[in-house]
């Protein structure tokens, strides 16, 4: 199928593996030019690499930034001129107690996670708006609605990511610009990946057994039980920001293993 964002120019914040990096590679397999973006210049490097050995027709370029403050996004900011798809792919996370959990962290989880994004796309909307064609994404999670006893502060801010999405929506009325938020559940980045794995080394049992008791008894509304496929997450990405999608504005979209039990 033919997304028709050929040529287009996007950036996907936290994307050197995991999530963004699917996304980006996803892509790269439509004929779009990618910006990787991550704090670790060889991570960055690594990612950008990869990409160019499979893509040899499009434009794939790192730039190395801590989005965690406006320095970061501002190094980030005067090094691209203009974009097309700005996909807020950034995100922390820690489990803490909430009796624990300090002023310090409760600021560095929302910079992060919310004013990363909020940040970046002040400053590309206008620009979107005045060619009339754009696209705003931010990857939310299950934990914004569900919100996770063990993690609240990581909660809040999936849930603020939901709120400004639906708020620049209403900026772009009239225009070919749309701004969604996306809520993916439990998936198999990397870092999932080799924790589970580790901590089924520790306790004699495999990938799979650990998985289904991971299902079983932290999240047991899934409906498809088990861990979604990055690349599954990217689908639903990818699709939002083509031209395709032109009709789906200030909308949550959910790609999350039917976890969140609800219809709406």
């Amino acid at each position: 199928m033919d997304l028709k964002i050929a040529n287009k120019i996007a950036l996907i914040t936290g994307s050197t593996q995991g999530i963004g990096f699917a996304t980006a590679k996803k892509l790269c397999e439509e004929g779009v030019n990618v910006i990787i973006n991550g704090r670790n210049e060889h991570k960055v490097n690594s990612a950008v690499m990869k990409l160019k050995a499979q893509f040899n027709n499009v434009k794939i370029i790192g730039i190395t930034a801590d989005l965690k403050d406006n320095e970061g996004c501002n190094k980030l900011i005067s090094q691209i001129g203009h974009i097309d798809i700005l996909i807020n792919n950034l995100g922390i996370f820690e489990p803490k107690e909430f009796k624990d959990i300090t002023e310090e962290e409760w600021l560095h989880m929302f910079n992060v996670n919310v004013m990363s994004g909020v940040r970046l796309a002040q400053h590309y909307l206008s620009r979107m708006i005045e060619q009339n064609w754009g696209r705003i994404i931010f990857i939310s999670s299950e934990s914004a609605i569900q919100i996770p006893k063990e993690m609240i502060h990581y909660g809040m801010t999936k849930t603020a990511q939901i709120s400004v999405s639906r708020g620049i929506a209403e900026l772009t009325r009239g225009t070919n610009v749309t701004s969604n938020a996306i809520i993916v559940g439990p998936s198999k980045s990397e870092g999932v990946v080799q924790f589970m794995e580790d901590f089924a080394k520790q306790n004699n049992q495999s990938f799979k057994e650990i998985e289904k008791e991971f299902f079983k008894n932290i999240r047991p509304s899934s409906l498809i039980q088990r861990f979604a496929e990055v690349e599954e997450d990217a689908n639903m990405i990818v699709y939002t920001a083509s031209s395709l999608s032109s009709a789906t504005n200030g909308a949550i979209l959910r790609v999350d293993g039917g976890v969140v039990q609800s219809a709406f």
